[in-house]
């Protein structure tokens, strides 16, 4: 019971990642139709209600499997630098990369050679906006069962994230706050990359850094990612880490209900964007299980503007 209460106090691997792309239906068809995840909720930027929000995941948008969009249409393609996070893992079955390297072909999925790294094979792609991604076939086993579709079955779905990757100019500050404060442990390095892992949880509780410090910084637009948020069981939690953080003399903003988890944001020193997100209340708190994603779901703020907001997006088809 205290190893539980002890875990249950400390950062849970990955909640979600967000990322920005450009054309919403784009985006829309490559994640769900492509890549064959579950659109679980269709909401709009909380900042921009004339901008979607997407997010892409397994059936019920568990923690660790979450990839969001805003997708702001004529943005303009962005590019990978330091300060950001750039590559994001999932996690694949064994025996499934030559299904994906088939399928990207298909699809005209710009892809590279099946690698190995860390002792893990991965096959890198890139969605339509440019971002990059990896299916990595883990070192240690992931039982979580992906969303299946049609053309993508359970035996070869993405089970959710496995690691995200950070490129910075200097590894060390932002190592410190992995470490000193979100509970992660410098496992391994090859060359200038760096992973670290929490064992709080078993599955997408993997942070690499690479260290850069020759590469210009990066630009935030189209196929890159906006914040990496790291997930705490409840707001209880998520405070207890404000305060921890806020003694270290970041700069870290209230908690914010995001409808679907509350949120704490703050940049760390290597200047990417870092969020803590809460399990609760989950996306059923709207919607129910088998209705997730199928229709739009406004901030409570925006919904009197519901006609107005829903004739400025996109349509999807």
């Amino acid at each position: 019971m205290l190893k539980k209460t002890i875990m249950e106090n400390t950062i849970l691997g990955l909640h979600h990642i967000t990322a920005i792309a450009d054309d919403a239906q784009r985006n829309y068809n490559f994640y769900t139709k492509v890549l064959g995840l579950r659109l679980v909720k269709k909401t709009v930027n909380f900042d921009d209600p004339g901008t979607y929000h997407f997010y892409f995941g397994d059936e019920a948008g568990s923690p660790g499997t979450i990839l969001t969009f805003f997708p702001w249409e004529g943005i303009g393609k962005g590019y990978t630098g330091t300060g950001m996070a750039t590559d994001i893992g999932y996690s694949v079955a064994k025996d499934s990369l030559g299904f994906w390297s088939d399928r990207f072909k298909q699809f005209n999925v710009k892809q590279e050679q099946i690698q190995e790294r860390f002792g893990e094979q991965y096959l890198s792609f890139q969605d339509p906006d440019g971002l990059k991604l990896d299916l990595i076939i883990t070192a240690n086993e992931d039982n979580r069962k992906g969303w299946e579709t049609n053309d993508v079955k359970a035996d070869v779905a993405t089970k959710g994230f496995h690691n995200i990757t950070l490129t910075l100019k200097n590894v060390t500050p932002t190592a410190t706050i992995l470490t000193d404060i979100l509970g992660y442990k410098l496992l391994k390095q090859e060359g200038n990359r760096y992973r670290f892992i929490t064992d709080a949880v078993d599955n997408a509780n993997v942070v690499d850094m690479i260290e850069a410090p020759n590469l210009a910084p990066g630009r935030g637009a189209a196929g890159t990612n906006h914040h990496v948020a790291f997930r705490v069981k409840d707001d209880n939690i998520l405070m207890n880490f404000r305060e921890k953080i806020a003694s270290k003399g970041f700069g870290i903003t209230p908690k914010i209900d995001r409808d679907y988890f509350f949120s704490l944001y703050f940049r760390e020193p290597g200047g990417v964007l870092f969020e803590l997100a809460t399990d609760n209340p989950g996306f059923t708190r709207d919607e129910p299980l088998n209705e997730l994603g199928t229709s739009l779901k406004l901030p409570k703020q925006y919904e009197n503007n519901r006609k107005q907001i829903e004739e400025t997006l996109p349509v999807l088809s």
